[in-house]
């Protein structure tokens, strides 16, 4: 049952993470992810055949959840920007950035819903009170989940945002290196997230950047 709240945030966070890396290497000079037609909302053509549908369902079928997922990751042609390590950066980093600000609109729409509608246990058993409890749901839970994905993004492993922050400070033959690991970084990550101390520095700083985000919420509430 999370999964039918849980599923329509994330998959809605993923796109605003790649329409956001697009949005910026269109204002720093590159075009070709707007050419493309990956700036648009539209789930269609950011949907990876693998990453949201095939890791998603078996995420839930294993755990009875979907706790990870990622769309087509937008084309960027750094040739077209005009710094380009400086633009590189400000590209990888505005991915999980625009996380953080979904975070943030999940709490107002969370604030906006209990305003309105009023506290869900309240409310007349029926379509309205289950309308009700499904919005609240989703976007309570999408607070920390967006917050997950901008820590989880940062992490320095290729292909994640955080590896191609440390190649743009790298030495070029340092960086031409550190790129080759590619996708075989999957690999690395999921091995890492295994972990112990790795999940518990990750989640460490997840709760530590929800703590203003939940007392706004509860200020509001």
């Amino acid at each position: 049952m999370q999964t039918l709240y849980v599923f329509p945030i994330l998959l809605f966070s993923i796109i605003i993470h790649e329409i956001a890396h697009g949005w910026m290497a269109l204002k720093l000079g590159d075009p070709t992810a707007r050419d493309m037609g990956r700036l648009t909302l539209n789930p269609i053509p950011h949907i990876d055949p693998i990453g949201s549908i095939l890791v998603p369902l078996i995420s839930f079928v294993a755990a009875g959840t979907v706790f990870i997922a990622w769309a087509k990751p937008v084309p960027v042609n750094p040739a077209n920007f005009r710094n380009i390590r400086r633009d590189d950066i400000l590209v990888s980093v505005i991915g999980p950035v625009s996380n953080l600000v979904v975070a943030l609109f999940c709490v107002i729409m969370f604030i906006v819903t209990q305003r309105v509608m009023g506290p869900t246990d309240l409310i007349s058993a029926g379509f309205g009170q289950d309308a009700a409890s499904y919005f609240a749901n989703m976007f309570y839970v999408g607070i920390p989940l967006n917050i997950f994905l901008a820590v989880f993004n940062l992490i320095p492993v290729p292909p994640l945002d955080g590896s191609h922050v440390v190649a743009s400070l790298l030495p070029p033959n340092v960086a031409n290196r550190y790129r080759q690991i590619g996708f075989a970084g999957i690999l690395l990550i999921i091995i890492m997230m295994r972990l112990a101390p790795v999940w518990h520095a990750v989640l460490a700083t997840v709760h530590f950047v929800l703590v203003p985000y939940m007392v706004i919420l509860d200020f509001f509430r």
